[in-house]
């Protein structure tokens, strides 16, 4: 067995750079980091205060000293200097030698623009990659819950993010059809909040919105529906508030993206070739994302897909664990790269 030097010790990484969270996968090792996608700056120096949870900790509750930033937006880099500073300090965090400079992979949305990949590219290299390659997020799902993505079969998967929805029916190591829109778990977050504004003229911050959604959000009505106290500033007096809400009321407020998703989905098993679409009404669609987790999603998508819908295993770490699987064998895997576009 040829021993490789570099490899050994530069640590080589793959990196699901996610709306809401990013998770590092290092060869040999697998997850060892899975933060929040949030960075916390001094205004004055722009000096990085705390990156990730820490970071995400600060939210909504700073001083004019210090700004929170979420790089990340829509599945892609919003922020350029930020990003490569979030990028560049989980890359540190695994470096087992600072001078041997890692090979990393990262996953971006399937309807990325060159524009955007370039973006992603420069800020891993400025952060410290000696080479960058790009994965699709839904074949790297793919690859991370075990479907046959190289047979001449249909798989179809529904990655729902915090920006982003990835739709695909891969065959061949291709992506045969495919469907990505920007609506995904912060939009959920948003309608919710923007809701309880509406309904109760209470204003809550994103971690609240967040709370409520993955608390008693679902797709579909409850066993046994569920109330919880959201809290936040009184619109009309100023002063704190609680309210009431229940399971009812926030499906209400998320059926918009809900049916943004469901149309998407349906749009893309419209463009499939029968062939594949025979194989999807046999092997079912596969959800991964941590969207995924809303409950009663799955059931949805049945009722209106009338196909067998199925939760991954650990839906929030499918993307990097098939992107981990690139990083291990990067050579059989070199056709699903997107090294070329």
């Amino acid at each position: 067995m040829k021993f490789n030097f570099m490899s050994f010790f530069s640590n080589d990484i793959a990196i699901d750079l996610g709306t809401a969270n990013t998770l590092v996968y290092v060869k040999g090792q697998g997850i060892v980091i899975s933060e929040p996608s949030v960075v916390a700056i001094s205004r004055t120096d722009r000096k990085v205060l705390a990156i990730g949870k820490a970071a995400r900790d600060m939210m909504g509750k700073t001083h004019e000293e210090i700004e929170v930033i979420r790089p990340m937006r829509d599945g892609v880099i919003d922020d350029d200097e930020i990003a490569e500073l979030m990028i560049r300090s989980f890359i540190r965090r695994v470096q087992r030698n600072r001078l041997l400079r890692p090979r990393v992979i990262v996953c971006v949305p399937s309807g990325v623009t060159k524009s955007e990949k370039r973006v992603i590219r420069d800020s891993a290299e400025y952060a410290g990659a000696r080479e960058v390659h790009l994965i699709a997020e839904p074949m790297a799902a793919a690859l991370g819950v075990d479907l046959p993505v190289k047979e001449p079969v249909g798989s179809m998967i529904v990655d729902i993010g915090g920006g982003t929805t990835e739709i695909a029916i891969i065959s061949l190591s291709g992506i045969v059809t495919m469907h990505s829109i920007r609506t995904a778990g912060d939009e959920m977050d948003e309608s919710i909040s923007q809701f309880i504004r509406r309904n109760y003229n209470l204003l809550i911050g994103e971690r609240m919105s967040e709370w409520i959604k993955c608390n008693v959000g679902s797709a579909m009505p409850l066993t046994e529906e569920i109330t919880l106290t959201a809290k936040g500033r009184d619109l009309v007096s100023g002063m704190p508030k609680a309210v009431e809400i229940s399971s009812e009321e926030i499906r209400e407020a998320v059926t918009e993206p809900l049916f943004q998703i469901i149309a998407a989905v349906r749009e893309a098993l419209e463009k499939s070739p029968p062939e594949l679409s025979a194989d999807i009404r046999d092997r079912g669609i596969i959800l991964t994302g941590g969207g995924s987790l809303l409950k009663g999603l799955d059931q949805r998508l049945r009722d209106e897909t009338n196909l067998p819908v199925n939760l991954a295993d650990e839906p929030l770490t499918c993307v990097v664990r098939g992107t981990g699987m690139v990083l291990e064998d990067i050579d059989s895997f070199q056709e699903l790269l997107l090294d070329n576009n």
